[in-house]
């Protein structure tokens, strides 16, 4: 990734894995940060360009975790520590790691998919992965935001229409207000970068009566793959974008104003190119 000279890099969750002897201690967190952030070979990376992240279950507690877990004020302290983002939190919340930056014409949305997570597996209640104040936050940001393209980093991927594991459509009813609120309120130059799943994949819910939206899912790094997943009924998947081995991505954002694009680039461990693609801002405007 360092070769190829990044401004930023992204870091889309998953980041530090803990185990059961971490995320129970405040000893065990930083240990498993200390020996992640150690490794020799990201040393490079974090040295050439500017670091932001976010973090999902992995990073934050136990597999699958939500806001119950008992001790995420211990987890966020570790987080706010080892990542320099601008921010952390929403300003009128209390916790979480919800932020955003912009970078030239672009605005970054930092999500938080697991501190107002309510239990993947709760029957009653309000199912929620963003919680009220977040989601709010959210479209309140995008629909100011005057920057040509807007990428939502959030753990997990929002458009795949598979609800299996722990993708957005398991939360059927927040999905449907978060897409349906964008498309509403005509917010251009939306996409999302989700990771979590172990493969990379394009996502594209188009509709001609108001603007498209985009999934970039990029996973996984260094964890296990699962190109199984190829077989997945992922209704808005773009064809020849499907990656299930070890990869990263890079996205290039250039032209003038009025006619930027973005070109996403998925590469293998070593290097080498599996796909590009090319998508002008006129694109993700309503045709």
């Amino acid at each position: 990734i360092a070769k190829q000279q990044p401004d930023i890099m992204l870091w889309l969750g998953d980041n530090v894995y803990m185990r059961e002897p971490d995320w129970n201690t405040r000893t065990g967190i930083y240990h498993r940060y200390t020996h992640t952030r150690s490794l020799p070979q990201m040393q490079p990376l974090l040295a050439a360009c500017a670091n932001y992240a976010i973090w999902d279950d992995h990073d934050y507690g136990p597999n699958d975790c939500d806001r119950g877990f008992w001790n995420k004020e211990e987890t966020y302290n570790a987080f706010k520590m080892f990542w320099a983002n601008p921010r952390y939190g929403m300003a009128d919340a209390n916790g979480g790691i919800t932020s955003m930056f912009q970078w030239g014409d672009v605005d970054v949305f930092l999500v938080d998919d697991r501190w107002f997570r309510s239990p993947d597996k709760r029957k009653t209640g309000e199912r929620t992965i963003l919680g009220k104040q977040q989601f709010e936050w959210l479209i309140d940001n995008l629909a100011s935001s005057t920057a040509t393209f807007k990428l939502v980093c959030i753990g997990g991927q929002v458009l795949n229409s598979v609800a299996q594991f722990e993708n957005y459509a398991t939360y059927p009813e927040e999905r449907k207000a978060l897409i349906e609120t964008i498309q509403k309120e005509r917010i251009s130059g939306v996409m999302f970068l989700s990771g979590d799943r172990h493969h990379t994949e394009l996502s594209v819910l188009r509709d001609s009566t108001t603007v498209p939206l985009y999934d970039f899912t990029v996973s996984p790094l260094t964890a296990g793959t699962n190109p199984n997943a190829a077989t997945e009924a992922n209704t808005y998947r773009v064809d020849g974008t499907f990656v299930g081995e070890h990869n990263f991505a890079t996205i290039d954002v250039t032209g003038i104003r009025g006619a930027r694009e973005l070109t996403l680039t998925v590469f293998d461990a070593n290097g080498k190119q599996k796909w590009q693609k090319k998508i002008t801002a006129a694109e993700m405007k309503k045709q």
